[in-house]
């Protein structure tokens, strides 16, 4: 009762104070890049600048009203699973210590972590996708934006608002009670035949509350259709400049409605399909859906097509049979590869700090750079270096997936089923298979270990004499560029996620204080010298 708020109020105060301090600089940001990017027409333009003002106004609301939800939901939830998770220690000293010390110490400082990481996405990563706009060249395979059509996204975009919001509130309402009692149904039955939550003796605590808490987990998933859509809707004007169809874009508004009305009915396992109509809304593929192969034969290919055209996701907690807390340790998390991603970077670190070829005054521009842009060796370099080893590594023992350290395999049967992963998991594989396809010998690899490292920095790359060999084949050569400049955007992508950012930044520093322990320093001087660097 007393941490859950505080922790609460610090969430909610300090999103809300980064939401309202950068709005002004958010919306500079935006206007200056709308005028300068060359990826919109004129028309397009036009239509962006009509739609800002309710764009941002819809900014401003939406996230107010989430992080104050998310700050109560955090303040409620987080000391009770904390204080559970405590039961899973086996020593009763150490039950009691981490029953106190994770509800209290522990819930305050996560509620710091999530404002610290809210506050970098806004800050650091809304910037550089902007800038990625700002200097992206045009597409010349996109036919042009039409005034004619301006004035058709406009109104799409506010009927789908129109439409969207109250019919999708009204069906999450109408199938509540359904989902209430199907969930309660559904944790009832794993508590008496103990399965899914109920099978560990820890867990019992955790999945007892998950009952008694199941109404709220209901109300939360309706807010949550209603948020979705917002973004659905509006997604309207994008399906008319896609289509270049008024009337494509007032089905595809149409349609929406049927499709979450069967997206609700098939997790509730109520009847198929949906009543309400659903028109075509697409016309043709989109020209710009990717599709590309690799291999050198037709039994060989890997495509992968791009799922960036797809509407919004929506969102909807499973009603499916639970599984068991031994069943789902044994699935790769998240948080697992991050971890891992991280501590290789750390050891990668280290190994170029020892061969001196990266320098400590290439860490110190690192921290002292107000993005990675400004001190890509260590920014980009470091990381693309550390994920080229993994590739290598994974090739070399004939992995089907991606090894990590200690053995960590991720593969199809194991990695996390989340669509964050999803983005970049076949990438990485199709990656792969391409260095693989390609044979790259020892000198070459080298080169491509250079390349990834220092970029463009011509300087650098003669200075470090690893063993590599410079491709006569113009052929050859273009592909370990191509490969190189795949790398960095999967790297630039990722630095752009929450956390990232943060957690980099703690392997950036203990890299530092390895470098001043290497040469003689104590711990406490270079604890001193990082905290004279730290820019927020």
């Amino acid at each position: 009762l007393l941490v859950g708020p505080i922790a609460g109020l610090i969430l909610i105060i300090g999103n809300v104070g980064v939401i309202l301090g950068l709005f002004p600089s958010h919306v500079a940001w935006t206007v200056y890049t709308l005028v300068k990017t060359n990826r919109f027409d004129a028309p397009l333009k036009v239509a962006f600048f009509f739609a800002l003002p309710a764009l941002f106004g819809i900014w401003l609301g939406l996230s107010i009203a989430a992080s104050v939800l998310v700050g109560v939901g955090y303040g409620f939830f987080t000391p009770w699973v904390s204080a559970f998770e405590a039961f899973r220690h086996d020593n009763e000293s150490k039950k009691f210590f981490h029953c106190i010390v994770d509800g209290t110490w522990g819930t305050v400082k996560g509620s710091c972590t999530v404002v610290r990481d809210f506050a970098d996405i806004c800050y650091h990563s809304y910037p550089l996708y902007l800038k990625e706009l700002r200097e992206s060249p045009s597409l010349d395979g996109v036919q042009p934006l039409r005034f004619v059509h301006v004035p058709g996204c406009i109104i799409v975009g506010l009927m789908g608002l129109v439409v969207e919001i109250p019919l999708y509130t009204a069906i999450a309402i109408v199938k509540s009670p359904y989902m209430l009692f199907k969930g309660w149904c559904r944790l009832i039955h794993d508590l008496v035949s103990r399965e899914g939550p109920f099978l560990e003796m820890a867990c019992i605590p955790i999945a007892g509350l998950t009952i008694l808490m199941w109404p709220i987990v209901v109300i939360g998933s309706i807010i949550m259709a209603i948020f979705s859509s917002f973004f659905i809707g509006l997604y309207g004007s994008v399906i008319v400049y896609q289509e270049r169809s008024f009337r494509r874009g007032v089905a595809y508004v149409i349609a929406m409605v049927a499709e979450f009305d069967e997206y609700t009915n098939d997790w509730l396992y109520l009847r198929e399909g949906s009543i309400l109509p659903k028109p075509q809304y697409r016309k043709k593929k989109l020209s710009h859906s990717s599709e590309f192969t690799i291999g050198g034969n037709h039994s060989g290919e890997i495509k992968i097509s791009s799922i960036l055209t797809e509407a919004p996701a929506m969102l909807m907690p499973s009603l499916s049979a639970s599984r068991s807390v031994r069943e789902t340790l044994q699935e790769v998390k998240m948080v697992q590869v991050w971890e891992n991603m991280m501590r290789l970077c750390e050891m990668r670190g280290k190994e170029l700090l020892d061969a001196n070829v990266i320098m400590p005054a290439d860490l110190y521009d690192w921290l002292r750079a107000k993005n990675s842009n400004e001190a890509a060796i260590v920014g980009f370099g470091l990381p693309c270096y550390s994920f080229l080893q993994t590739l290598f590594s994974s090739i070399k023992v004939g992995s089907d997936g991606v090894l990590l350290l200690d053995d960590f395999e991720i593969n199809n049967l194991n990695r996390p089923q989340d669509r964050l992963l999803d983005w970049f998991f076949q990438p990485v594989m199709v990656l792969k298979e391409q260095i693989k396809v390609i044979e790259l010998g020892e000198g070459e690899s080298r080169f491509l270990e250079k390349v990834v490292l220092f970029g463009s920095d011509t300087q650098r790359l003669e200075a470090w004499q690893n063993g590599s060999l410079v491709p006569q084949d113009a052929l050859r050569a273009a592909q370990i560029q191509g490969i190189s400049r795949r790398m960095i955007g999967m790297i630039r992508s990722v630095s752009k996620f929450p956390t990232y950012r943060r957690r980099y930044r703690q392997i950036v520093k203990a890299l530092v204080i390895y470098c001043i322990e290497k040469e003689g320093s104590n711990r406490s001087i270079a604890m001193r010298s990082i905290a004279s660097l730290e820019v927020v």
